[in-house]
């Protein structure tokens, strides 16, 4: 037995100090009762940090109890073992709901009066008669008990050493215990051998039991002439709560003192003491030492137990139970780092707007442009700075020169004079002394675009300045779609551009003559009737979609709107194309 002690004492220490000490856990705030709280808090918002969610611990013990009562307990009394549940509240308080059971003996090296005997409840509330015969016989007694005691506690566990000023966290924690609950004692007595009296003179006979030797030989001859069958009940104190007829549910309070070793963030085990305190003196059985002299002690069961702690839950949404966190932690960590900030140092060495401390090219030209990390910029990308790019937002892709221009290839797209030739090949008809300017518009749409509330700007200030004239507004379409639907089409976009007119400068309808020409009289002619088409020769197409406005001649008429489809299925009022793929809006630099 010693060396199975020894054994587990090495296993057990080699356990505790063998395990190195970790970190704190990084505890984010979904980890937290209230993560908008803790948000706030990190931002410096909030001067609390919340509650971080902790998990529950299951543990499991077992180990030596006894009863310190009116008969002596040997060295080793009885063992027990038993489950508990541990949930902290905060850093320092945590609540246990405990639940064990022991068994202990105990052997009385002293004999016991007869007429001691007959006062005790186990004589008097007897079930065996047998047992008279010590009585009647004036035969000596050694008491014995064998007790067992299931039990359960909702207790207080008060943490002491995880708040640390010197350390971030540690793997110790001492605590004290205090609880009430209740317990079931049955107790035991061995005072028949089968059905006969115990001749008990031989225990004590010719040993000094004021010695501790003679005591211990008086235990041994006891438990040598015993035969275990424990067969008499023990006295039963008056009932709290009664079950059966031989029980009693007492209530108690129990205290206890504690040091657990944190092994990893899921498992600690350690070392516990608990005493019971309840208002028995029945727990060994016996309670009167003379006939007359009932014990004012009370019966205390001990245990001394080994635990150890499961920590219960996921680690990505719980933290180890608070009792293993150190709350100083936080703080002292955000101690720490503003104590290591570099100290503020407004130099800026090459005056570019960057202090020095956040400059990560100190020796910028002087007056070049930089970004926020105060190197010099390079917008485009293309290896050359800014302060020396001719073209500081090239077109991605190409190579460039030395000055940084982009190297394009001429991609065949009409330009400004291309443009000017085709328009004033159109206007070159049109015998007025000014130049009414064209309106656009996107594929299947008739909205006024914003960028032509320029030329319409124009349009009006002509008739106000002329209230003579009137003007033809002639819509176009280009050449996707069906005659009929084209026609339509074109009229409304006349008539949206009149109506234009006439709600933003309070124009008469009667200046205006609307007439349509479909796809018609097209600015560039000859252009694919197909949507797959490149962005050059959706660019022409956009040429073609326009409202051209020009002076009435006596001889022009209004046109009426195109019958034989229903004008609300044509076009649309809305901005934006009406179809995916390639497509060409105009160039908001160019007025077209």
């Amino acid at each position: 037995m010693t060396k199975k002690v020894a054994l587990f004492t090495v296993i057990f220490f080699g356990i505790v100090f063998g395990h190195a000490q970790e970190s704190s856990p990084d505890i984010t705030d979904e980890m937290t009762i209230d993560a908008d709280q803790n948000s706030k808090w990190r931002q410096g918002q909030y001067p609390y940090a919340a509650k971080p969610k902790s998990m529950w611990e299951l543990g499991v013990h077992a180990g030596y109890s006894f009863i310190s009562g009116d008969v002596e307990a040997p060295v080793w009394a009885g063992a027990g073992l038993g489950l508990h549940l541990r949930k902290a509240i905060n850093y320092t308080l945590s609540v246990r709901f405990n639940g064990w059971f022991t068994r202990s003996k105990g052997f009385d090296a002293r004999s016991l009066n007869p007429a001691t005997l007959r006062s005790e409840r186990l004589y008097r509330f007897r079930e065996n008669n047998a047992i008279e015969g010590y009585v009647n016989n004036r035969a000596p007694v050694h008491r014995n008990y064998q007790t067992s005691i299931l039990g359960g506690s909702a207790e207080a566990v008060l943490n002491i050493g995880n708040m640390l000023f010197h350390a971030e966290r540690t793997d110790w924690n001492v605590y004290a215990v205090a609880g009430i609950g209740l317990n079931i004692p049955t107790t035991k007595v061995d005072l028949l051998n089968g059905s006969v009296l115990y001749n008990f003179e031989s225990v004590a006979q010719g040993l000094d039991l004021t010695t501790r030797d003679g005591r211990k030989e008086s235990r041994k001859r006891l438990k040598d002439l015993l035969d275990g069958d424990y067969e008499t009940d023990g006295g039963v104190a008056n009932d709290v709560i009664a079950l059966g007829d031989k029980k009693s549910v007492l209530p108690h309070l129990n205290f206890g003192l504690g040091v657990s070793r944190r092994i990893n963030e899921r498992i600690n085990i350690g070392l516990e003491y608990q005493v019971l305190v309840s208002d028995s003196d029945l727990y060994d059985g016996f309670e009167f030492r003379t006939p007359q002299d009932e014990s004012t002690n009370l019966d205390i069961p001990h245990y001394f137990s080994i635990r150890v702690g499961i920590n219960l839950g996921d680690f990505s949404k719980r933290t180890e139970p608070l009792y293993w966190l150190n709350p100083l932690s936080g703080p002292l960590g955000d101690l720490a780092e503003v104590k290591a900030r570099p100290i503020l140092d407004l130099t800026d060495t090459d005056g570019d707007g960057i202090i020095d401390m956040l400059d990560q090219e100190v020796a910028s030209p002087d007056g070049a442009p930089v970004d926020t990390r105060g190197i010099v910029l390079d917008s485009d990308a293309d290896g050359v700075a800014d302060y020396e790019d001719a073209e500081p937002y090239s077109v991605a892709g190409y190579e460039v020169d030395s000055r940084g221009v982009a190297q394009v290839p001429d991609p065949g797209y009409l330009n400004e004079d291309d443009v000017n030739e085709i328009v004033n090949q159109k206007i070159s008809n049109i015998r007025t002394d000014w130049f009414l300017p064209m309106v656009h518009f996107d594929l299947d749409k008739y909205y006024v675009k914003p960028e032509f509330y320029g030329q319409l700007h124009q349009i009006a200030t002509v008739l106000k300045q002329h209230p003579n004239i009137n003007l033809v507004a002639r819509g176009y379409a280009d050449a996707r779609n069906p005659d009929e639907y084209n026609d339509v089409l074109s009229y409304k976009r006349a008539d949206a551009a009149v109506s234009f007119l006439m709600d933003r400068y309070d124009l008469p309808r009667q200046r205006f003559l609307i007439q349509y020409a479909g796809e018609d009289n097209p600015l560039i002619p000859d252009l694919p009737e197909s949507h797959a088409i490149d962005k050059r020769l959706e660019m022409q197409q956009y040429l073609n979609r326009r409202v051209e406005f020009q002076i009435a001649n006596p001889d022009d008429r209004e046109m009426d709107l195109p019958e034989g489809i229903d004008p609300e299925k044509i076009g649309s009022g809305t901005p934006g194309s009406s179809r995916p793929g390639t497509k060409y809006s105009g160039n908001r630099n160019s007025g077209y």
